[in-house]
């Protein structure tokens, strides 16, 4: 159970281009991710950014992309810079009529160890949730609403 994923699945009222395009391009990555300076949706690109709890609390993310099938599935590696461990974060995008399904799958948590409470599995758990199913969500209705 321990080194088991953590796993969130969302449905978004949303096409699946209009989520692959929110996942893979940096300009609309920014306004509900993290501020990259650069992503580009290859095999082999690497970016980074930092983020944390609070400002006082920042971690460099060090991510480098290991699958990419278009409209489909986004995969990569995810470390922090002067910590132990690597982690693999998965987007898989199903459609459902004019629907989207989005499941996120970030695996190799327990690789990050215990030393640092900032990296527990539940803090990933309460990031994504708030990445996936707020933040996400309210830049693919907004997006949408003002079609």
């Amino acid at each position: 159970m321990k080194n088991e994923p953590f796993v969130i699945e969302r449905i978004f009222n949303a096409s699946v281009e209009k989520v692959w395009k929110a996942i893979t391009d940096k300009d609309e990555m920014r306004q509900w991710y993290f501020k990259l300076a650069e992503f580009k949706p290859e095999v082999g690109f690497e970016f980074q950014f930092s983020a944390g709890r609070d400002e006082k609390n920042l971690y460099l993310h060090l991510c480098r992309i290991t699958e990419v099938i278009e409209k489909k599935k986004l995969a990569y590696n995810w470390r922090y810079e002067g910590f132990p461990g690597i982690s693999k974060v998965t987007f898989e995008l199903f459609s459902e009529g004019n629907k989207t399904r989005l499941k996120l799958t970030h695996e190799g948590l327990e690789s990050f160890g215990t030393e640092n409470s900032d990296l527990a599995k539940e803090n990933f758990a309460e990031g994504w949730n708030y990445i996936v199913g707020t933040s996400l969500k309210e830049y693919l209705e907004k997006k949408e609403s003002s079609l």
